[in-house]
């Protein structure tokens, strides 16, 4: 169940900047299931850079980091505590970030990604490993690979918030930075990997649908999932 909470001075200053326009469109995105609207409503970033909250809010494009802070800033706004985790592959494919959130003890989440499949999960999950699993077999590679294997323990981006994270970009890479650090679950032991199939043709170009093939994971990229 969500919490109203005393607005904190990053919310007070991420209100303070906001245009007409803005507050237009926070004013619609009052559940989770509307963050993610917004989310999937923006092209999807092959910036080599990253965004914050606000900036996103202004620019109206984003990629999976900057959507999961905007997730984690607009499900603050309605009384959420901002948290993040970050999805973990094999060396042949990216991290994903989601905003996690819970209600009644069920884990749900919201993300911004150029796969259909790693996007929007209903609060439906007992755990945050039962969460995580949940995109097991959408997580995927160019290759055909499914390349999940783990993932972090949640970040409450509340106790970044002197990084002014919710309204200014220049500190983003230590928010990466400081994500990871925190502690990982693995997922798969090697006998698992060693028997994974490829994800068969037809999910994997359902998957694939309206995706920016400029952001898709190359070897050496660093654009998101």
């Amino acid at each position: 169940m969500k919490r109203v909470q005393r607005a904190s001075s990053a919310v007070r200053s991420f209100r303070e900047r906001l245009t007409p326009e803005d507050l237009e469109s926070l004013a619609g995105q009052d559940e989770p299931i509307r963050i993610q609207a917004f989310l999937d409503s923006i092209p999807y970033s092959t910036d080599a850079f990253y965004r914050s909250p606000l900036r996103v809010l202004h620019d109206r494009v984003a990629h999976c980091f900057d959507g999961a802070l905007y997730g984690a800033a607009a499900l603050r706004l309605i009384g959420y505590p901002p948290l993040i985790i970050d999805l973990l592959p094999d060396h042949r494919d990216d991290e994903h970030l989601l905003a996690v959130f819970k209600v009644e003890g069920h884990w749900g989440a919201v993300g911004k990604s150029n796969f259909v499949g790693l996007r929007y999960r209903e609060p439906v999950y007992r755990s945050l490993r039962e969460l995580v699993m949940s995109y097991f077999e959408q997580y995927y590679n160019v290759e055909r690979e499914k390349t999940l294997r783990g993932y972090t323990k949640p970040m409450n981006l509340a106790s970044l918030d002197t990084l002014d994270w919710m309204v200014r970009d220049e500190h983003l890479e230590k928010v990466a930075d400081h994500l990871d650090e925190r502690p990982r679950v693995t997922l798969l032991t090697k006998a698992m990997i060693r028997r994974l199939s490829l994800l068969d043709k037809r999910s994997y170009e359902a998957g694939l649908f309206g995706a920016n093939p400029s952001g898709l994971y190359q070897p050496g990229s660093k654009a998101g999932g």
